[in-house]
């Protein structure tokens, strides 16, 4: 059975359609990312998930039941880590996990037994007994995922977990929710760091304008949509070293001050390089941000 079950999924908002026949089905045990860029659809596709709003037309199943008849039932085995961090600022951080469990009816003496470990996952332990108040913006982004955890929940959808968060505490999160993966725990994820959604998930959905634009794996999606190598340039003289080296790349795409060459011979590229003294180079391989870039657009989304 699929954790989550989405079918020719539609909703509309003042006459525009934001989410346009969606499609989603997800693997247990498997992290399901979703990429697009600001109203693409992705939030709305979530709450539609989560049974918070009905669509216009289309199927939707969370973990076995119908929804919106049945969300609340379904719910009870899902763990949600919002945009925006909805601590209770008069509580404690183990006041804040007594309380949200209890909306699932676990009872007390089950939640305090939770707390370590959750605390623990998130890089807070020793902080059970630290009011919100004194937090740091980082550290109540990790307390909202581990209050996603207290219930000990089958599916666990993040929308963008990671904003606002150090390095190392997303190199932490990322190690937590590799082990929830490794667990059978199934993720579905949206996130803007393409860094993350590369290590983290085992299938991706790029939607655009409320559809699915390109569905697969990381690497599929690398290898389907984009040239293999990257050469960045910028510097004195681009303009001109732009015109005579066009013919070296199968690709070039200017950003600002910055030429993208993609190729499948960065050799060549790079020799032609040297030879411009003005101009600085980064060489890389393709990555998914690339993809993201090429079928979404460069443009500024708000």
């Amino acid at each position: 059975m699929s954790p989550l079950s989405l079918r020719g999924l539609t909703k509309s908002y003042g006459g525009q359609r934001v989410v346009d026949g969606f499609d989603l089905e997800l693997e247990p045990g498997r992290c399901h990312g979703l990429l697009g860029p600001n109203g693409a659809g992705k939030t709305t596709t979530l709450r539609l998930a989560l049974g918070l709003i009905e669509a216009d037309a289309g199927t939707l199943e969370l973990l076995g039941h119908a929804l919106p008849a049945e969300a609340k039932l379904a719910r009870r085995r899902v763990g949600v880590v919002p945009q925006v961090d909805s601590l209770d600022p008069d509580f404690t951080v183990a006041e804040n996990l007594q309380t949200y469990g209890r909306y699932f009816g676990l009872s007390a003496k089950t939640i305090a037994e939770r707390i370590p470990a959750l605390l623990d996952f998130a890089g807070l332990a020793g902080k059970a007994d630290a009011p919100i108040l004194t937090l740091s913006g980082g550290m109540k982004r990790r307390l909202t995922l581990a209050r996603a955890l207290v219930n000990d929940p089958d599916l666990v959808i993040l929308d963008e977990p990671t904003t606002g968060l150090d390095p190392q505490a997303r190199h932490l999160i990322w190690q937590g929710l590799r082990r929830l993966i490794a667990q059978g725990k199934t993720l579905l994820l949206t996130t803007h760091f393409m860094d993350e959604a590369e290590r983290l998930c085992d299938v991706i959905s790029v939607i655009d304008h409320g559809r699915v634009i390109a569905r697969g794996s990381p690497r599929e999606l690398i290898a389907g949509h984009i040239e293999p190598h990257v050469v960045e340039v910028f510097g004195e003289g681009l303009d001109e070293w732009k015109a005579c080296v066009s013919g070296l790349c199968r690709r070039c795409e200017q950003a600002g001050e910055t030429l993208f060459c993609y190729t499948d011979d960065p050799e060549k590229v790079v020799a032609e390089l040297e030879a411009a003294p003005g101009l600085r180079y980064l060489h890389r391989p393709a990555n998914l941000e690339d993809v993201f870039l090429k079928i979404t657009g460069r443009d500024l989304r708000d």
